[in-house]
């Protein structure tokens, strides 16, 4: 009888498995991925235009970091979609910066030479006839966007028009795509319809798994892009009706009504929006697409709320750490246990192209790791980064990671996983002194990269070649003090 329970058993969880998988709510599909923050050039402390991230995907996970080459490629090369489609490769290409998490759709970010950062947040609309040609088209495009956009402006283009063209083959996303001088979020439904708006140059956009463009002014082509019938088919569906609903609202109609009135996502763009702006919105009253905040923002501003669990409010439900970690509480927290990688890209206008484009980014959890300064133009990226070479890792992505390299003691991302879940395991005795230490080491690459980068400045005037190999060393230096810093950390935990 025993066996009996247990077989019978087996096959329920195998059947209710493959149902979610089909559904497309397993493994971190769940609408409930990711967080992002956009900040216009006029709202930063410095000029800049920067674009905050946290991936979350649940599961242990294989991150890596890889610097793609700059290439030229010969006339009638093609680039290869997920699903076979051929595209035709343009020449020359730029080289990228690329966040890897193996085997995985949507969970890779970019940043290119060229300055043009590209990462997206899961946003599940509400369409269930969206017309795909040839497939379609996910996985791939942010690569391309990375790869043929020289600006923010060019890669809502490029995304629209390969949507419009093949597709959305997911159920809908936030692309947030930002250069040195503008950010812009391009909701794609499923099928071939998008929208895109621009962030106020003097304002703040907060991003938590559902859509937030609202009023949208396709006559206004300087601030959004987008289908022409984007309108016209709400209607069509039953989505809008304009006696009824008023003037248009994109998220309104387009959200999966249950993931846009989530509170798990409500909470997360409320407590970023409160973190930062001038005003606090109230959480019962609409969140706004975009805000002024409260100063000239800065990356380390932008840490913080990365690193945030609701300190200090009524919703962090972990008591100040007394009932356990925050990463894992009722209340979905901006960090949180799923939080494979952070970034924060930093892209300024006024540094020389090798230097202009700074990306501090925090493996694992950035509650417990730091974050580190790294440049898309890096000829390669330092030992431990990753396991292969990012064409191998290009072609063997959707390939199955192997089990021992989830714990390869030569690679970085293993301890900086192994010291999040050890802080986890007692996170109030263990956080304060994690912390402390890792403050204590971005406060002195703030002061140090200010320093260098103005040395770094100077050599690319004289010799380039000779400069761009002392940069690259000297954020090799770096990220192996800080993987140093965080093997120490976990070896007194153990």
């Amino acid at each position: 009888m025993d066996l009996c329970y247990l077989y019978v058993m087996k096959k329920i969880a195998l059947f209710t498995l493959f149902t979610l998988l089909a559904l497309g709510l397993y493994a971190g599909d769940d609408g409930l991925d990711c967080f992002t923050i956009v900040v216009g050039k006029k709202a930063t402390s410095d000029g800049s235009v920067m674009l905050a991230h946290n991936e979350d995907d649940s599961g242990r996970l294989l991150v890596s970091f890889h610097k793609v080459p700059a290439r030229e490629y010969r006339r009638g090369e093609s680039f290869a979609l997920k699903s076979g489609l051929l595209l035709p490769q343009p020449a020359p290409v730029p080289g990228l910066l690329w966040l890897e998490v193996a085997e995985s759709d949507f969970a890779d970010s970019y940043v290119s030479e060229h300055g043009v950062a590209v990462t997206s947040d899961a946003c599940p609309s509400r369409e269930d006839k969206g017309e795909l040609s040839e497939g379609g088209i996910g996985f791939s495009l942010r690569r391309l966007i990375a790869e043929r956009a020289s600006s923010a402006r060019e890669g809502v283009r490029i995304a629209g028009d390969l949507i419009s063209r093949l597709g959305y083959n997911s159920s809908g996303r936030t692309y947030i795509i930002a250069d040195a001088g503008e950010g812009w979020l391009l909701h794609a439904v499923k099928g071939k319809r998008w929208i895109a708006a621009r962030v106020p140059d003097n304002e703040t956009a907060v991003i938590a798994n559902r859509y937030t463009i609202t009023r949208v002014n396709m006559g206004d082509k300087e601030n959004f892009q987008g289908s022409p019938d984007i309108i016209e088919y709400a209607v069509r569906r039953g989505w809008y009706d304009p006696q009824r609903d008023g003037e248009f609202e994109f998220a309104r109609a387009y959200s999966d009504p249950g993931t846009y009135a989530d509170m798990r996502n409500i909470l997360r763009q409320w407590r970023g929006t409160a973190l930062l702006a001038a005003k606090p919105p109230k959480l019962d009253a609409p969140l706004p697409f975009s805000f002024k905040p409260h100063h000239g923002l800065r990356p380390r501003d932008l840490f913080k709320v990365l690193r945030d669990h609701y300190e200090g409010s009524k919703h962090d439900l972990s008591d100040r750490y007394r009932k356990g970690s925050p990463n894992s509480g009722k209340n979905r927290t901006i960090c949180t246990e799923a939080t494979q990688y952070a970034f924060v890209a930093h892209l300024r206008s006024w540094l020389p192209a090798d230097i202009a484009h700074a990306v501090w980014i925090a493996p694992r959890r950035p509650d417990s790791n730091a974050f580190s300064p790294w440049y898309p133009s890096l000829a390669s990226t330092p030992g431990g980064s990753s396991r292969e070479t990012a064409d191998g890792a290009w072609k063997n992505h959707f390939g199955p990671v192997p089990a021992q390299a989830l714990d390869d003691p030569n690679l970085s991302f293993t301890t900086y996983a192994r010291l999040s879940e050890a802080v986890d395991r007692q996170y109030r005795a263990r956080i304060e002194k994690v912390q402390k230490i890792w403050r204590n080491f971005e406060e002195f690459l703030f002061d140090d990269l200010k320093d260098h980068e103005k040395e770094f400045s100077f050599l690319l005037q004289s010799d380039r070649n000779l400069a761009r190999r002392i940069i690259d060393n000297y954020i090799h230096g770096l990220e192996y003090r800080k993987w140093f810093l965080a093997a120490e950390l976990l070896n007194e935990m153990k």
